[in-house]
């Protein structure tokens, strides 16, 4: 099976996953899950919370206020978008833009596990804490793990793989000092 087979066969087990708390709140709002997109094949692979309001109309990740952010982020380091794969850890858009709960992240964790064994990325850099969290106990550096203030912008070694935790874009909307220190964290991703 190609990747594109694989990732449409975890983009149909997502469409139907009546048991996520979120399954209902999606389809009375005719949204989408946000599967991801980009490349397949890409060496660094983004992965924020949870989709906001305008990628659940698109099932696109990052196409709002923070895609925007995150669309100036690579190209300060002149990376297409399109080279790179963005997803989020929970598929569907959790109500009035909350935080995703712990049990919606158990539910749509391991697509996302099976998403990052399709890409093997050489680096995967997490937006968010949630994010941070997830990736670093699934790549046993649990015991690295700080507040996000402080990883932000370092980068973790687990078996080859590149971890580096850096803020979510939408931050920047409501801090705009935290677009400096976002750029700086991106261009860790540039010298790795």
């Amino acid at each position: 099976m190609t990747k594109t087979e694989q990732m449409k066969k975890i983009r149909d087990e997502v469409f139907e996953l009546k048991n996520s708390p979120l399954y209902q709140y999606r389809t009375e709002n005719g949204f989408f899950p946000v599967i991801g997109e980009g490349n397949h094949d890409a060496d660094i692979m983004f992965i924020g919370e949870a989709p906001g309001r305008n990628e659940a109309k698109t099932g696109r990740p990052f196409c709002g206020a923070a895609g925007k952010i995150l669309d100036d982020l690579l190209a300060s380091i002149k990376v297409p978008r399109e080279n790179v794969y963005i997803t989020n850890i929970v598929k569907d858009r959790p109500q009035n833009n909350r935080d995703p709960l712990p049990e919606e992240i158990e539910i749509y964790g391991p697509f996302l596990d099976r998403q990052i064994k399709i890409i093997e990325p050489k680096v995967i850099a997490t937006l968010g804490r949630y994010s941070m969290e997830y990736i670093m106990k699934k790549f046993g550096l649990e015991s690295e793990l700080k507040t996000i203030s402080l990883m932000h912008g370092k980068s973790f070694d687990s078996g080859g793989l590149k971890i580096v935790p850096l803020y979510h874009p939408a931050a920047t909307i409501y801090n705009r000092d935290l677009i400096k220190t976002l750029e700086e964290g991106f261009k860790i991703l540039k010298n790795i």
